[in-house]
């Protein structure tokens, strides 16, 4: 069939095919939303912030590293209050390893889940609706 360049470009017979590291830490964020618990996504420790997944920047929070055909993935995300963060973590690696490894083909080497914080805003939107009443 194809041979396999460097990277995560292969040739095949029509030409190569790449997939741009944007590309995969997207399915990786994406993967990572569904999990019932990650309240949204970190820019790591050097932006501090959080941002929830969005449109705008559905990157944020996932660090890619492609070699060969194998991938190395670090996702920093914050936690809804209340979840068992062993637990969330290893939800979100598998969801990613099966998301990446069957969109892209890329044998996904390690899912590193950091969790860089907790979020309140159940607990926020709660006591506002009770002191509403």
């Amino acid at each position: 069939m194809g041979e396999q360049k460097s990277n995560d470009e292969k040739n095949v017979h029509y030409g190569a095919i790449k997939i741009a590291d944007e590309a995969v830490a997207m399915i990786a964020s994406m993967a990572a939303a569904k999990v019932k618990g990650v309240a949204g996504m970190s820019g790591g420790v050097a932006a501090g912030i959080t941002e929830k997944l969005g449109k705008k920047n559905l990157t944020k929070g996932v660090k890619v590293e492609v070699t060969g055909q194998s991938v190395a993935l670090d996702l920093f995300v914050h936690a809804d209050f209340g979840v068992k963060i062993p637990q969330l973590a290893h939800e979100i690696q598998n969801e990613v390893r099966t998301a990446v490894e069957t969109m892209t083909g890329l044998q996904v080497k390690s899912v590193n889940v950091h969790i860089q914080g907790i979020s309140f805003a159940i607990n926020e939107q709660e006591n506002q609706k009770e002191t509403e009443e």
